[in-house]
């Protein structure tokens, strides 16, 4: 019997000590993970704290048929995903734009090749955040977390024929969302040099 194993039977029978270590032994892995689906540490601290709190209150409902780090991790993704749902009004390509400053500098301008590829990692960052809350979750569990088809059924508690199909579906909106915000980011140069 692995040490988490016991540590879950002493949590379930009241022992707080043997939770406190559970939290330990999963707290940074679980808090890395949410930092990639929440894209905040504030954001990511809070939901690993409900999280942890929401096991502890359910431990008893753990089936023990998967890993228990997968249980806590779905946990937390539905609360992070709960929480974005009630505060994330849907933003336009208009208003994304605005807010990241999407002025294409002046092609005289000396641009180093990190600074255009940490440009097009906010890029797709801000495409994924446009997405449908389905498409986003199936997005960062494969392609950010590299999660396998098997777990991420598990954690969105969908079939592996829908993860298949979702997954394909979020590639083709995401590549059409960058490409919408590409067009928009190179017609605003022209746009404004007509002023």
């Amino acid at each position: 019997m692995s040490e988490e194993t016991q540590l879950i039977d002493r949590a379930v029978k009241g022992d707080r000590s043997a939770f406190t270590a559970l939290v330990e032994l999963n707290q940074e892995r679980l808090f890395a993970s949410m930092i990639q689906v929440t894209g905040s540490p504030d954001e990511a601290e809070e939901v690993v704290q409900e999280a942890f709190i929401r096991a502890f209150m359910k431990l008893d409902t753990f089936q023990r048929n998967s890993q228990f780090f997968t249980w806590l991790y779905r946990i937390a993704f539905n609360s992070a995903l709960t929480r974005k749902r009630r505060k994330r009004a849907r933003i336009s390509l208009d208003h994304w734009r605005e807010n990241n400053g999407l002025e294409v500098a002046d092609p005289s301008d000396a641009v180093d090749e990190p600074m255009l590829r940490q440009e097009r990692v906010d890029l797709v960052r801000a495409a994924i955040e446009i997405l449908s809350e389905d498409h986003r979750a199936i997005l960062v569990l494969r392609e950010m977390q590299e999660r396998s088809y098997e777990d991420i059924a598990e954690i969105l508690d969908i079939s592996i024929g829908t993860v298949r199909s979702r997954l394909s579906r979020a590639r083709n909106q995401l590549k059409a969302t960058l490409e919408a915000m590409e067009s928009e980011e190179e017609a605003t140069p022209g746009a404004d040099s007509q002023s």
